[in-house]
Parts: structure tokens; C-alpha cells; sequence
């Protein structure tokens, strides 16, 4: 009994609110505790089943070499069918829950960001940016029509749905705002300043939402910051967000990662989080060469994604992390995984000797979050958990 409460994550109503974020009404509200619970019991108590079940085949004389032929063990297994079915379930209804909160106040929220946003410089969109094959695609994430489709004039339905939901995913293991990412990178930045590395400038590329750039908007209040993406729903909802939490020293702007409008040289931090796996095969080289451009001498570009498919990796994890390529709309997910990141960094002009990779944690309230964050550190659910490897290319 007592892992089983100490792995309780917080309730939905923890959730940091702020002027464009959706009310939820009692049901929809026990709609997100009800599937954030059943995210932590998948994973910590039928998940340990698909261990036990694959252990067996192997101990029967199944020598599985790669993770398409654990794959071919598991697909027979009953309690891995139902691990997989509730996993994908619970993502399909987080969207669907989140979808019809937003689209019930939808006009409401339009009119609030449009007065945020309303003549408002840090926000920049351009209709001529076409949202890239990659995206449009699928329905990444099982986000009905994606984070680029527009519903209304103004629109930042697919911002909305994105905030009020990931906590269900993450069962608030990101914390109050979602943001545990941006304030691992803030103490990082801490840690790099006292070497002296104090970026002036700061590039957030598929800023989404704005969760990881407003920490570094916060903790840096004197660092000009442009953060982009190709979705204006996204942007809009994003800058009015950032507004309505104070801060001013964020651009927001609508553009292709493969071609961006700034000149070379000219940031001295260049960040992604969880950015590269939504990409191509054409598009990373594209998206690397941009950042190897427009950094400074002197400056650093941080990658923050999952840790790639190595040999040393066992294939077992290897399927199991690669479950969101298949079940979860992420064509590239593993394909990324599979390439050599430090030889693709290379190829875009950095040094091999001045790339690197380490852990990073997502950093949370304990003390609002207790729970939440020892059982991010006690369990491993192969990619929800808020553990992440960040590559390092220095210029």
C-alpha cells in the first residue's frame, strides 16, 4: 500500500491556470484524474506483466536479436495487448476530453487571446509558412487535425487542447505548468554560468505552447528570446499565455525550422525539446545546418529528446520505447532513435569533440508534487517518463 500511494500523482485541479487556459467542468475534470490514475497504473502495475510475460518466452528459449522480433513474441501475449490498447485508449480519450472542454468555450477563449494579443509585437505569423508533410500527415499524438488545423478565425483550439491535456500523460510528473523541461534547463544555465556562458540571445525551435521557453523567459528576464513554430494556433494560444504570466522578452514566430529569417550568428543559445522525433529524415539534416548557422562562436545548442537505440541497449527497451512510433502517430520517433545523432550533428558543422550528451531530469515542486516526482524517479514507463538525454554542440 505504501508504493502504491507514494506513485498517486496530484489531481488534475493542480493544474496552473492562468488567462486563456480552458475551465474544465466536474466531469471533465474527473475524466483527466481518472486517465491520469490509469497512466500510473499501466505503469507500474500491468506493465511489470509484460516484463514477467517476455522473461518467460525467453526463459522457454526465445532469443529475440532486435526489437522487431520481440515485437513478434509480444503481439501474442495477451497482457502486452492490453497494456498496448489501454495505453493508446488513454490518449485517444485525453484528446477527445481536452477537444470538447476547448471547443465548448472556444469563441470565450478566442476573445481573451485576442485581447492579449492584441497589438502585440511578440507575436509575428505568416500565412505564406506551409505546415511541412511531416505534419500534416498524421494526427501526431492522436490530436484530431493535428497542432496546425485552424477551426475558426484566430484560432488556438489545438494550443488549449495541448496545455490542459499533457498533464494527463506526464500524470504531472512536469509539474504545475508542464514545464519541468524548462526548469531543468534553467538550472542548467545556472550551472553553465558560473563558466562564464551567459546567452544574450536565445532561439526555442518548435516552442509548441511556450512550456520550456517561459522558465528561461523568467529566470532571464534581460535575454532577448525568439521562440518559433509553423503552427498559428499554437502561437497564438503561446503568446497570449506568456503575456497573461508576465512575461515580455519572448517573440513568438510563425516559421519553418528548415529555413529561418535570422542572421548568421546571431544567438548564443539554441534549444529543442522533444522536437527532433516530429521531423524527417530531409527535414533534420535542414533543421541541424540552421542551428550550426545562426549560432555564435562561443555559444551552445542543446537537443533535449529521448536517449537513441544503441547495441548496448536491450532489444526488449528498445521495442518498448519505440511503442509511440506505432500506436501513437510518430512515424519519425524511431527512426530518429536508430540514427547516430552525434555523427548528424557533426555533418551540420560542429566539431565532433565539442558534442556531448547528458541526463536531464525534469525539475518539479516537490513540495507540490511530492508524489509525482518520487515516482518519476522510482518507475520507467519507456517515454513518459520525464527523464530525457540532452546532445550538447558547442561552436
Amino acid at each position: 500500500m505504501a508504493n502504491a500511494a507514494r506513485q498517486a500523482p496530484p489531481a488534475w485541479n493542480a493544474v496552473g491556470r492562468h488567462d486563456v487556459f480552458p475551465k474544465a467542468s466536474h466531469d471533465e475534470i474527473a475524466r483527466f484524474n481518472f486517465l491520469t490514475n490509469l497512466n500510473i497504473h499501466l505503469a507500474s502495475q500491468v506493465l511489470p506483466g509484460v516484463r514477467k510475460a517476455y522473461d518467460k518466452r525467453v526463459d522457454e528459449g526465445a532469443s529475440p536479436s532486435n526489437r522487431r522480433e520481440v515485437g513478434e513474441l509480444l503481439k501474442r501475449e495477451s497482457v502486452y495487448q492490453f497494456w498496448s490498447s489501454l495505453r493508446r485508449n488513454t490518449m485517444e480519450m485525453r484528446q477527445q476530453n481536452s477537444r470538447a472542454m476547448v471547443f465548448r468555450q472556444l469563441p470565450e477563449l478566442v476573445d481573451k487571446a485576442k485581447k492579449l494579443n492584441e497589438d502585440s509585437t511578440s507575436l509575428q505569423l505568416n500565412a505564406a509558412v506551409e505546415t511541412p508533410r511531416y505534419m500534416s500527415a498524421v494526427d501526431i499524438h492522436c490530436m484530431p487535425g493535428g497542432y496546425h488545423t485552424e477551426y475558426c478565425k484566430d484560432d488556438i483550439a489545438a494550443g488549449a487542447n495541448y496545455d490542459s491535456g499533457i498533464f494527463v500523460t506526464t500524470a504531472g510528473m512536469l509539474g504545475r505548468y508542464s514545464d519541468g523541461g524548462g526548469q531543468a534547463l534553467v538550472e542548467w544555465l545556472k550551472q553553465q554560468a558560473e563558466n562564464g556562458f551567459c546567452p544574450r540571445r536565445i532561439l526555442d525551435i518548435g516552442c509548441t505552447v511556450g512550456h520550456n521557453i517561459v522558465p528561461l523567459a523568467q529566470a532571464f528576464p534581460d535575454t532577448e528570446i525568439l521562440a518559433i513554430d509553423v503552427s498559428a494556433p499554437v502561437l497564438r494560444y503561446a503568446n497570449a499565455r506568456a503575456s497573461s504570466l508576465g512575461i515580455s522578452n519572448i517573440t513568438f514566430r510563425q516559421e519553418n525550422a528548415e529555413s529561418i529569417n535570422a542572421e548568421d550568428g546571431s544567438f548564443d543559445l539554441i534549444i529543442t525539446c522533444m522536437f527532433l522525433h516530429e521531423t524527417s529524415s530531409r527535414a533534420l539534416p535542414r533543421i541541424l545546418g540552421e542551428t550550426h548557422r545562426l549560432l555564435a562562436d562561443g555559444g551552445k545548442v542543446v537537443h533535449i529528446e529521448q536517449p537513441q537505440f544503441t547495441p548496448d541497449m536491450p532489444p526488449y527497451e528498445q521495442f518498448m520505447r519505440d511503442w509511440d512510433t506505432r500506436n501513437n502517430n510518430e512515424p519519425f520517433w524511431g527512426t530518429l532513435h536508430d540514427l547516430d545523432l552525434f555523427e548528424a550533428i557533426e555533418h551540420a558543422g560542429f566539431a565532433r569533440e565539442r558534442i556531448s550528451t547528458l541526463g536531464l531530469f525534469a525539475v518539479v515542486d516537490e513540495e507540490l508534487f511530492p508524489s509525482a516526482a518520487k515516482a518519476a524517479s522510482d518507475s520507467e514507463d519507456f517515454g513518459r517518463k520525464p527523464a530525457w538525454h540532452a546532445y550538447i554542440a558547442s561552436k
